[in-house]
C-alpha cells in the first residue's frame, strides 16, 4: 500500500581489474537522487546548447572539469574555466568559478534560492591556476598619426606596475617613432579622470566600467614652461531635452596652453590636432567649462587667465569645452570612442 520498492542485487563475481562508479545498490541509488543533466555553453555562445552530460550534484570541481575536458578531447581539464548562471538575467554570471572555489557541482549551479541546469565553458591557452595569478587589461591604443584606435589585451602578473604595462604595450603595437614615450589614461563617459602614474600596480585597476586609453605623450608637453598649463579638452553639446545640460560626447584628449595664448590661436592648434576640415570646423565653439557651466570664449580671450592652477586635472572641475554636433555613430562599446566627432576603425587583439 505505501509502494515501497525493495531492491536486490546478486552477488558481484571477484574481478580486481574491474573498476565500477557505483558497486552497489546505495551507492546507484544515491547517484540517482543527485544526477542532474547539465547544458553546457560556450561562454562565447552563451544562448547557444553545445553539449549536456548528466553529472552528479556532488560531484567535485575536478570531477566537472575532467568531464567537460574529456567531452571536448582536451588532455589538460585545468584550461577549463567554468561560468555560472544567472537565473534572473538568463545571462552568465559577471565573474567566472574560480579554480576549485567550489566544492561540488550543486555549488556550481545553485544563483540565491535557486538551481540552474546551466554552465558557460572556455578552453583556456594556460592552466587555470597560473592565470588567476595574472591580471588581463583591455587596453585601447590611439595612434599617433593614423585615425584608428587598436585594442589589446594586455596579461601580466598581479604585482605588475603601469610601467610594465606600457613595455608590454610597445612590443605590440605600431609608434610614431621608436623613442616614443606611452601614457595611460583612465577615461569614463568621455571624460579624462585619471592619469596613471608608472609605479602604480595593475592589482585594483578595473577595465570593466572604465575604458583605459594609451597614446604617445606629445613633445609639447614633455618639457612644460613655468606658465604653460596641461588641460583637458572635452566635446559638448546641450541636450535640449534636460534645460541645455551639457552632455559630453567622443574623445577627451590633454592640451598644453601657454601664457598669454588667445582662444583664436588654441582653436587653430586644436583644428590642426584633430584633422578637422574648415567648413566643419567653423560652427565649432569655444568655452571654459567650470562646475558644468560654460563660459564661451571670444578669439581675442586669453584662455590660460582663466585657469588658476597649475596641475588642473579635476576633470569636473575645470576644462575647454568644444561645442559641437556629436555626428559619431554610436557604438555599445565604450573604448570605441573616436578621437573626434568623425568614425574611425577599431581593430581587437586578443
Amino acid at each position: 500500500e505505501d509502494g515501497d520498492i525493495i531492491c536486490f542485487q546478486k552477488s558481484p563475481v571477484s574481478d580486481g581489474e574491474t573498476q565500477v562508479r557505483y558497486p552497489d545498490v546505495p551507492s546507484f541509488l544515491e547517484y540517482v537522487h543527485n544526477r542532474q543533466v547539465v547544458h553546457f555553453r560556450s561562454l562565447e555562445k552563451p544562448k547557444e546548447d553545445d553539449f549536456c552530460l548528466e553529472l552528479s550534484k556532488l560531484h567535485t570541481y575536478d570531477d566537472v572539469v575532467e568531464r567537460v575536458a574529456r567531452q571536448l578531447g582536451l588532455d589538460d581539464p585545468s584550461k577549463i574555466r567554468l561560468t555560472s548562471h544567472n537565473c534572473y538575467s538568463q545571462q552568465p554570471k559577471p565573474q567566472p568559478i574560480r579554480y576549485r572555489g567550489v566544492e561540488h557541482l550543486l555549488d556550481m549551479l545553485v544563483h540565491y534560492n535557486q538551481t540552474s541546469d546551466i554552465l558557460y565553458y572556455e578552453v583556456l591557452d594556460i592552466p587555470l591556476p597560473e592565470l588567476q595569478c595574472l591580471k588581463t587589461l583591455k587596453v585601447a591604443f590611439h595612434h599617433a598619426t593614423k585615425d584608428e584606435v587598436v585594442i589589446h589585451s594586455i596579461r601580466l602578473p598581479k604585482n605588475s606596475t603601469i610601467s610594465d604595462v606600457i613595455t608590454d604595450l610597445k612590443t605590440k603595437v605600431e609608434l610614431s617613432n621608436p623613442d616614443a614615450e606611452l601614457r595611460l589614461l583612465e577615461v569614463f563617459y568621455h571624460k579624462i579622470y585619471k592619469i596613471f602614474p608608472p609605479h602604480e600596480k595593475i592589482e585594483n585597476i578595473n577595465d570593466q566600467y572604465w575604458t583605459l586609453r594609451a597614446e604617445e605623450i606629445p613633445e609639447e608637453e614633455k618639457n612644460l614652461g613655468p606658465h604653460d598649463r596641461l588641460i583637458h579638452v572635452y566635446h559638448f553639446m546641450k541636450d535640449p531635452n534636460q534645460n541645455q545640460q551639457i552632455q559630453n560626447f567622443g574623445d577627451p584628449f590633454l592640451l598644453v596652453i601657454r601664457e598669454g595664448e588667445t582662444a583664436a590661436e588654441i582653436l587653430e592648434r586644436i583644428q590642426k590636432k584633430l584633422r578637422v576640415p574648415d567648413e566643419e570646423f567653423s560652427k565649432w565653439k569655444l568655452a571654459f567649462i567650470s562646475m558644468n557651466r560654460p563660459e564661451y570664449l571670444q578669439d581675442v580671450d586669453v584662455v590660460s587667465a582663466r585657469f588658476q592652477r597649475r596641475d588642473v586635472y579635476g576633470a569636473w572641475e575645470q576644462y575647454l569645452g568644444l561645442e559641437h554636433t556629436d555626428t559619431t555613430p554610436k557604438r555599445s562599446y565604450t573604448a570605441n570612442q573616436n578621437r573626434h566627432t568623425f568614425e574611425k576603425p577599431v581593430k581587437i587583439y586578443n
